[in-house]
C-alpha cells in the first residue's frame, strides 16, 4: 500500500497539485494505471475539525483505489541533533505506508534523527527532505530517497537548488533544514551543521 500525507491547514488541503502528480506517477509506474485523481473531490473533510488547526491527512491507497483517509492533529517534532547513517541498500522511491526499514534506522540512532547516506551521497532524514545552506543559497540533494511534494514546490519556486552532495561536502555548509509536506519552509527545523555527528 502507498501513503500520501497532505497538510490540512485552516480548512484547506495544501499543495494538492504536487500530491496528485506523485500519486499519478506512482500508480502509473507500479500498477500501470493512467487515470488521474481529483483529490479535492475524493477526500471527505470531517465537519468536526478545528478550522484554526493543522492536521495530517493520511491517504492510504493501492491499485484498487483509496482504502483509508484519516485526519490527525499535527505538531512539528523538535529536532536538535542528527546522526549520519549509511544505508546503501535502502529503497524508498515510492511513499509506501510500510516504513519498517526507515524506522529501523532511527531506532538505532543516538541522535534525535538520522541523516541517511546512500552510496556516499546525502539523501534525506527518515521523514523529511533536507536542504543545506552555505550562507547564500539553499541546496538540496539531487537524488533524495523520496521525491517530496514540498521539495517539488520549493524547486519550482527557485528557493532550493538541486546539487550532488557527498557526505564530505557537509564541511562547506553552515545550516541544514528539514522539511516535508507537513512542514512549511519558514517553519522547518533548522540546525547548525555542527549538530550532525
Amino acid at each position: 500500500m502507498l501513503l500520501e500525507t497532505i497538510r490540512f491547514h485552516q480548512g484547506e488541503l495544501e499543495n494538492l497539485y504536487y500530491h496528485q502528480q506523485r500519486i499519478h506517477r506512482s500508480r502509473k509506474e507500479l500498477f500501470g494505471l493512467n487515470d488521474r485523481w481529483d483529490l479535492e473531490e475524493m477526500i471527505p473533510i470531517p465537519e468536526n475539525l478545528d478550522v484554526e488547526g493543522t492536521y495530517r491527512c493520511r491517504v492510504i491507497y493501492g491499485s484498487e483505489g483509496i482504502t483509508l483517509v484519516e485526519f490527525i492533529p499535527y505538531t512539528i517534532r523538535s529536532i536538535q541533533s542528527l546522526e549520519l547513517v549509511t544505508a546503501d541498500a535502502l529503497e524508498y522511491n515510492y511513499k509506501f505506508s510500510d516504513r519498517t526499514s526507515l524506522n529501523a534506522l532511527t531506532a538505532q540512532a543516538k541522535a534525535d534523527e538520522v541523516l541517511i547516506i546512500k552510496n556516499g551521497l546525502i539523501t534525506d532524514t527518515s521523514y523529511t527532505n533536507i536542504a543545506l545552506s552555505d550562507g547564500q543559497e539553499w541546496y538540496t540533494p539531487h537524488q533524495p530517497l523520496l521525491l517530496g511534494t514540498r521539495r517539488a514546490a520549493l524547486l519550482a519556486s527557485g528557493i532550493i537548488i538541486p546539487e550532488r552532495l557527498a557526505a564530505d561536502d557537509l564541511r562547506y555548509f553552515k545550516e541544514i533544514r528539514l522539511f516535508n509536506a507537513m512542514i512549511e519552509w519558514h517553519q522547518a527545523p533548522t540546525l547548525p551543521v555542527s549538530a550532525i555527528r
